[in-house]
């Protein structure tokens, strides 16, 4: 859910982001073509009305023009006569003067503009430009007066005059033609016309500038990539930022997630802080409720289970006392079966109420784990299990490589009822003269082992399945005479020290009990293990 919200959250912020900076991206990128093609066409037009005068000062003010153009710019510029084939002196002619832009130029006096691409613009900017004669000065005819020889010299002295302040006025406008930025559109012949030419206009010549784009492709990547940085930028400060509004949107579900696990796992007592929208805070008080009814509800079977089982041992001795009494007291054969046989039933109700008091304790209390010896306290335990044993003839053998620093976290009498729970159902289905064995192992670096085998008949899957289920019995020895709830505690007070049991199939016949416990590190507090009865919960 984090994860979505995130994403979730960064799409909306990039979406944003391209909505606001791709169309500003877009209005630079025009601008800047748009106004570089205004510069250009500019300077060429200029140059193009020097052209259009046809004299020698304006020919030479257009070769230095030209000259500082290029060297001042990215452009060159090339000149063509109205025939399209010889040059103007002292510029050079065109490298491809018989072209479309050319043509148009020459023929229809039309201004051409070429970017050399459909998408942004090419290598070069083209913009072609006609030279129309600015009108013809006439002098005198040979043998006229000195008026006519002064009239003539003074026209060439204005002509003169308005071609340098032509040629000044376009060396003022060479530097607009470096870095401006506007848009502008082609025509769909890749031209657009600027002018055209009237009855008494006359093409002298075409000016064409070439200005390279590799500057301009140099600013459209840093208008792009300045904007990609940023954009980049902002989606991981957004992705940090999303990262923390949802951890705190989803606090409140996860804190319901791990009461619910916890209740799942059998902590009645878990409860969820009532924290976040008002929404989750309804729910979290609602299952809070819930959590608290079952819980005393439960508590209050447990208590009934457990006053009711001792409520009815004192009742069982006393009419086992009286059965004892009764069979002493009989001589008739037939009576004494009877109260024999009355008396295993008292027997095994009394194993009954004493396991269901057991598990009822379990289950109320969970003490904490402490660090025990796990060898020296099953040695204890074998200690008391052993004459029991020797009884049937069934020998107990210790086996496994965990040594007495092995150590493992169980409660305070958890793994002693484990034991003699465990060791008292092998026992029962053991034949006689048969073998027990206990195994203790180091499982891993967190683990410790512990296995009981026995040679009884053992289980089936499906038996093996349910025997950790209270009140039952499978078909064995155990079957006739346990209570049903000695793997039920084994399993309750297992799972209560964070620990693992399971059963399988022992090699050559039986059952194996493996127990998994954790274990603890050296600094660990050790206790000693205390021996004592056989405890076991049928």
């Amino acid at each position: 859910m984090i994860r979505r919200l995130i994403v979730s959250y960064v799409a909306l912020v990039g979406v944003a982001l391209a909505a606001f900076t791709v169309p500003v991206a877009f209005t630079l990128t025009s601008q800047l073509r748009g106004d570089t093609e205004e510069s250009v066409l500019r300077e060429a037009t200029t140059m193009a009305l020097l052209l259009g005068d046809g004299d020698a000062p304006a020919r030479e003010a257009l070769a230095r023009m030209a000259g500082a153009y290029a060297d001042e710019t990215p452009g060159t510029v090339e000149v063509a006569a109205a025939d399209g084939r010889s040059a103007m002196p002292p510029l050079p002619l065109t490298a491809r003067p018989h072209d479309a832009a050319f043509g148009d130029a020459l023929e229809r006096g039309r201004t051409t503009v070429d970017w050399g691409s459909r998408f942004v613009w090419g290598p070069e900017l083209v913009i072609t430009v006609p030279a129309y004669a600015r009108g013809e000065v006439t002098g005198g005819a040979e043998g006229d007066d000195d008026g006519g020889a002064a009239e003539s010299g003074d026209g060439d002295g204005d002509r003169e005059g308005e071609t340098v302040a032509a040629a000044g006025e376009a060396a003022g406008e060479t530097g607009e033609a470096v870095g401006g930025t506007v848009e502008a559109d082609d025509a769909d012949d890749g031209g657009q016309a600027v002018g055209s030419a009237g009855p008494a206009d006359r093409i002298v010549g075409a000016v064409r500038v070439r200005y390279a784009t590799a500057d301009l492709t140099d600013r459209l990547w840093r208008i792009w990539g300045f904007r990609a940085i940023l954009a980049v930028g902002v989606l991981a400060v957004a992705a940090g930022l999303g990262a923390i509004v949802a951890r705190l949107l989803t606090k409140p579900l996860r804190q319901l997630n791990d009461m619910a696990s916890r209740f799942g796992d059998g902590d009645l007592t878990a409860r969820s802080p009532v924290t976040g929208p008002q929404e989750t805070r309804t729910l979290a008080r609602t299952l809070n409720q819930g959590a608290e009814r079952l819980d005393t509800l439960v508590a209050s079977q447990r208590i009934f289970v457990a006053d009711a089982s001792h409520q009815l041992r004192t009742p069982l001795t006393a009419l086992r006392l009286s059965l004892d009494n009764i069979a002493d007291g009989v001589d008739d054969e037939f009576v004494r079966e009877d109260v024999e046989q009355a008396t295993a039933e008292v027997v095994r109700m009394s194993r009954l109420v004493s396991g269901l008091l057991v598990l009822a304790r379990a289950e109320a209390k969970v003490s904490a784990p402490e660090p025990l010896a796990l060898r020296e306290l099953v040695e204890e335990r074998l200690k008391v299990w052993r004459p029991a044993a020797d009884e049937r003839g069934v020998t107990i053998v210790l086996t496994g490589d965990a040594d007495d620093r092995a150590r493992v976290l169980a409660g305070a009498g958890n793994l002693d009822q484990v034991l003699d729970n465990v060791l008292s159902n092998a026992l029962e289905v053991s034949p006689d003269r048969g073998t027990i064995t206990v195994r203790v192992e180091t499982g891993g670096p967190e683990e410790a082992v512990l296995e009981v085998l026995d040679q009884g008949p053992g289980m089936s899957a499906a038996e093996q399945a349910r025997a950790f289920d209270r009140f039952w019995r499978g078909q064995g020895l155990t079957g006739r005479s346990g209570s049903g709830l000695g793997l039920a505690i084994v399993k309750q007070l297992v799972t209560d020290d964070g620990g693992t049991v399971t059963l399988r199939d022992a090699p050559g016949g039986g059952l194996c009990v493996r127990i998994g416990l954790r274990t603890v590190g050296d600094g660990a507090r050790w206790i000693s293990p205390r021996p004592g009865a056989p405890r076991s919960g049928g």
